[in-house]
């Protein structure tokens, strides 16, 4: 296994952002114009253009102490369901008349949240009035979120009935002192007995979500975890860092004490990719694993591997539309996102208006830079020919004031330049944020004043 030294790791060790978008949320602006969304959606309209589709779920029945979504925890009671629903359908309405016309969906994405919160009567319900306005594409790829501990057997055949192809299953862990510590209860023989429900059903992928840097972690609780993972081997696996932000989700604090060094845990992340990759799967960009012959594996292989909001997906981000609360669209090259509060959504949504509370609009500096970032986020290199081709200048002369961060990022490792290609080393891939950081035109900005960010080990 590869060993750091704890001065390297420190060195590194910086805030950071995760770039699910550029420019990040943090840079958003909440004026956007209220008539711009309606333009820019009747352009889409008008385009033809299919577009991907999230929809976010926000209720949870308990809340997991490492949590960082917009999540709004509630009684299983159905009453909660049907009033989001009635706002979800109000705004696809709105949806449906800005585009003027029914597009194509060839990704749909349930995410929370708890997706599974809602009943069968309710999943078919929210079915219903997406397929009222958007065109459904049967081949395409319909992906969900799921808890283990609140789904069971009839509402997976509910989700297969209804198209749903890929399943994420939150496991985080599987050790029990971990476990109480973030408040998420379930034990592996109810994880192994959904994923079995899952394989019977004839899901084409099943993902299953791990954390790393949770509190009180070791490398032996990681190794029996994965122990457990390997006897069930789903097709994908998302190591996520956990990122660590009491300064937004207060509901950390409580976990601080008992989180693992910097140098522990990028030791655990070690771990992982070195088990998962013995095991015989395929390391896809940052933090993502793949069995051989998944269409992730096949996408990165191909270079056609794409990132956004809802994590990497196989598709081109060129427009994707957003429903709920506090959820994200891009439309036009512009970044729009709805109220994360659920009274502001709801009171939105009742005036017969979209829910929108911030947005940004993209120059072509940001979008120039959006490929960069994404380019080293997907496939850990920069193909200059690539940019020329894409935004029509030399990518040395735009970015000749990044030429000093480059320069850094090959002295200490992280880069190798071959011809016209820069590309991450086996460090630098561990480090592949601090890269990017240094196209970030924005993050001047955030160097004073509250922390935006989680530390990038």
């Amino acid at each position: 296994m590869l060993r750091l030294e704890k001065e390297t790791i420190r060195r590194f060790d910086l805030p950071g952002p995760r770039y699910t978008s550029y420019p990040t949320a943090p840079e958003w602006r909440d004026d956007i114009p209220s008539d711009l969304y309606y333009r820019l959606l009747a352009e889409l309209g008008r385009s033809g253009h299919p577009v991907s589709l999230y929809v976010h779920i926000p209720f949870c029945a308990s809340l997991c102490s490492y949590c960082g979504c917009t999540c709004a925890v509630r009684l299983p009671e159905a009453k909660y369901g049907d009033q989001y629903l009635d706002h979800l359908g109000r705004e696809t309405e709105l949806l449906s008349t800005a585009l003027g016309t029914t597009v194509t969906v060839p990704q749909l994405h349930l995410g929370g949240g708890t997706p599974t919160f809602l009943d069968v009567a309710q999943l078919h319900r929210l079915f219903a009035l997406l397929r009222s306005a958007f065109s459904l594409d049967p081949s395409g790829e319909r992906a969900v979120e799921i808890d283990p501990r609140t789904v069971d057997r009839p509402k997976l055949e509910a989700l297969s009935a209804l198209g749903f192809n890929r399943i994420s299953l939150g496991v985080q862990d599987f050790d029990a002192t971990v476990q109480a510590a973030v408040n998420r209860i379930q034990p592996f023989a109810q994880v192994a007995e959904r994923y079995r429900d899952c394989r019977e059903l004839g899901f084409t992928s099943i993902n299953f979500d791990l954390i790393y840097g949770l509190p009180h972690q070791t490398p032996r609780s990681i190794g029996e975890t994965l122990d457990q993972v390997l006897l069930l081997r789903p097709d994908r696996l998302a190591c996520y860092s956990y990122a660590n932000v009491p300064w937004l989700k207060r509901h950390q604090r409580r976990l601080v004490e008992f989180l693992p060094s910097a140098e522990e845990k990028l030791d655990l992340f070690l771990l992982l990719r070195e088990r998962l990759l013995t095991a015989g799967y395929q390391a896809i960009a940052m933090d993502h694993f793949a069995l051989p012959g998944d269409s992730m594996a096949r996408a990165y292989e191909e270079g056609k591997l794409y990132r956004n909001f809802m994590g990497y997906t196989l598709r081109p981000a060129e427009d994707f539309l957003g429903l709920g609360v506090s959820s994200i669209g891009l439309v036009g090259h512009t970044f729009v996102q709805n109220e994360p509060r659920l009274p502001e959504y709801y009171r939105a949504i009742d005036t017969g208006a979209f829910a929108i509370a911030r947005g940004k609009v993209l120059s072509f500096d940001d979008r120039a830079r959006q490929w960069v970032i994404s380019s080293l986020m997907c496939h850990f290199r920069v193909d200059k020919d690539e940019f020329l081709q894409a935004f029509e200048v030399e990518f040395d002369r735009y970015f000749a004031e990044e030429e000093a961060h480059l320069a850094r990022c090959h002295e200490d490792g992280l880069l190798e330049v071959r011809d016209r290609v820069l590309e991450a080393t086996d460090l630098g891939r561990l480090f592949i944020r601090n890269v990017c950081m240094g196209f970030d035109a924005y993050l001047e900005n955030a160097a004073s004043g509250a922390p935006r960010f989680s530390r990038t080990v």
